[in-house]
């Protein structure tokens, strides 16, 4: 498990991580990803398998049961969770494995893989995060209030990461993401 490069992507939700992951992974398709498992239901145009594993909370609670998940967390009412196997397998074949959570499941996986580089992804601003939030369209005032309540808590934990990068521009965000992970000087993904 020591030959492979994890790299962690988290930050508030709404702030853009999954758009920056797709834009990574489509300029570096050598670099594997980790489909979280979910409770909530699939939101317009999500499939299952690729965008996240759909499971039933029976479902979630053997994985948790069964050490099944590498993390795993509660945001906005719903679990979500990083299956252990994909990644295991990845990091002892060498490979990098990028995950996309959340800060709970960042904190975790800093524990059990300490050598992981963890990237925070920031929102240009507050009223820009709040904005992209709300524009979803496909939760309850309360549901957004939430996720607006965990941000801040989130956005105080930024310090804690090895690098931010600010999501106002997609192409420079990621282009930062890349410089900062060395992805451009054709390193081995």
């Amino acid at each position: 498990m020591r030959h492979g490069r994890l790299i962690v992507i988290a930050g508030p939700s709404g702030v853009g991580k999954s758009t920056v992951v797709s834009e990574l992974r489509r300029r570096y398709p050598g670099l594997l990803f980790s489909v979280s498992a979910t409770t909530r239901p699939p939101r317009p145009g999500e499939v299952d398998g690729v965008n996240y594993h759909f499971v039933t909370d029976a479902q979630f609670d053997a994985m948790i049961a069964n050490h099944g998940l590498l993390e795993w967390a509660c945001y906005a009412d719903t679990r979500y969770g990083t299956p252990r196997h994909p990644v295991v397998e990845a990091l002892s074949d060498g490979k990098t494995m990028l995950l996309d959570i959340e800060l709970q499941g960042a904190r975790q996986v800093r524990q059990t893989y300490p050598q992981a580089v963890q990237v925070f992804i920031a929102p240009p601003s507050w009223d820009e995060l709040e904005r992209r939030l709300r524009g979803r369209g496909d939760e309850s005032a309360a549901q957004i209030e939430k996720r607006l309540a965990r941000a801040r808590t989130e956005m105080a934990a930024e310090a804690e990461f090895d690098h931010v990068v600010v999501n106002d521009d997609l192409t420079s965000a990621v282009d930062e993401l890349v410089d900062f992970l060395g992805l451009n000087k054709n390193l081995p993904v």
